[in-house]
């Protein structure tokens, strides 16, 4: 007789795979299970909000997110909440993470976008440096190479402090000029946001945002969600099997349409925050591999049903090294296992990889040439 598996649901919404992940908030894909459109379903921890006075903050940033109609800007659909958590389900956009093409990532954690005046520590305003940021994440995207990088630390914060950087041929004069007023060391001659919407570059082919004034600024449901409102709250049913996996969120997770790298490990390259590979042996078996894998190499295991969160305060040279494993269902006998960074060095992951693959060479999947070139 066939099991029936249980989906994790959010009251509509059926819940799948984490597609990011930060200090107080993770964001899993999820769908309406009415319309069938795909959303990305932010949620937060009630307590984590509450304990660190970040409240006010999320009630903004949902109030802009109501006004703000823009192509370039993620469109938020409604807010929810549990006894215990927040939900605020966002418009899903594909392709992924900006910071997963390793140029605006920080390499090995070194505060390549960060503004002169928080290296200096003496106080800043946060809107000044999040322009200065700004300018560092347009200079790569223009350019394809970091305006302010280097193996020492030092040397880095120095070129960053005198704003020392060369921009490539192929960049305009006039977009030189305006990243240039961007990238000024001095928060207090640097550029501002009334100058950058007269900027000449900036206006060309520019599309203002609409504000919808029907939304208005209207946080009751915020409101009602950190009061527990019955109006707002909405039922979890945990998934008692890994989660399945179509089609359509396989090619997602690909590069293009190649599926090549979803059905065998995956090579590591530098910068990359996250690996997959397969395998036919049962779930459980799976999880308990990785389990039997991690604890010798010092980390601690918490498990909820066929996700895992490894945890190491001591691994490597910085230190806590969070990983995140979670096994997807693509077939009856065929899952697919994805081993994130969830948080610490993203060099310290890959060396914790190398020696947990090493661990699960009896649990990957091989296809018939690799079996052929063992025999």
């Amino acid at each position: 007789m066939n099991q029936t598996k249980i989906k994790r649901k959010i009251g509509k919404y059926e819940v799948g795979r984490t597609i990011g992940e930060g200090t107080f908030a993770k964001v899993k894909f999820a769908k309406n299970s009415e319309t069938g459109q795909p959303v990305a379903l932010k949620i937060l921890d009630k307590d984590k909000v509450l304990k660190h006075k970040i409240a006010e903050q999320i009630k903004r940033e949902v109030a802009t997110m109501k006004l703000i109609k823009h192509p370039n800007v993620v469109r938020l659909y409604e807010v929810m909440a549990s006894k215990t958590k927040i939900f605020i389900v966002l418009e899903f956009v594909t392709g992924g993470e900006l910071f997963d093409d390793g140029l605006l990532h920080t390499t090995c954690g070194t505060p390549n976008y960060v503004a002169p005046e928080v290296l200096d520590d003496h106080g800043y305003d946060g809107a000044t440096a999040d322009l200065w940021s700004c300018g560092v994440i347009l200079f790569v995207l223009l350019a394809g190479y970091l305006p302010f990088d280097d193996s020492n630390l030092m040397n880095l914060y120095n070129k960053i402090s005198s704003a020392e950087f060369t921009c490539p041929p192929w960049i305009s004069f006039n977009a030189r000029k305006f990243i240039t007023r961007i990238l000024n060391p001095n928060p207090v001659t640097r550029i501002t946001i009334p100058e950058i919407l007269k900027d000449e570059w900036f206006k060309k082919d520019y599309k203002p945002p609409v504000f919808d004034e029907k939304e208005d600024t209207n946080l009751d449901d915020v409101e009602a969600v950190f009061k527990n409102s019955e109006e707002y709250l909405v039922t979890e049913k945990k998934e008692q099997q890994p989660v399945a996996m179509n089609a359509f969120e396989l090619i997602s997770m690909s590069k293009g349409l190649n599926l090549g790298n979803l059905f065998e490990a995956e090579q590591l390259q530098e910068f990359k925050r996250e690996t997959r590979f397969s395998s036919t042996r049962p779930a459980n078996e799976i999880i308990n591999k990785i389990e039997e894998a991690a604890k010798p190499l010092g980390f601690d295991v918490h498990k909820k049903n066929y996700k895992m969160r490894l945890e190491n305060v001591k691994a490597g040279r910085k230190g806590n090294l969070n990983v995140a494993t979670e096994v997807f269902q693509v077939a009856p006998s065929l899952h697919m296992v994805e081993v994130r960074k969830a948080k610490g060095d993203t060099l310290e992951f890959h060396k914790f990889y190398k020696n947990l693959s090493t661990c699960l060479e009896d649990v990957v999947w091989k296809t018939e040439e690799d079996m052929q070139e063992t025999e």
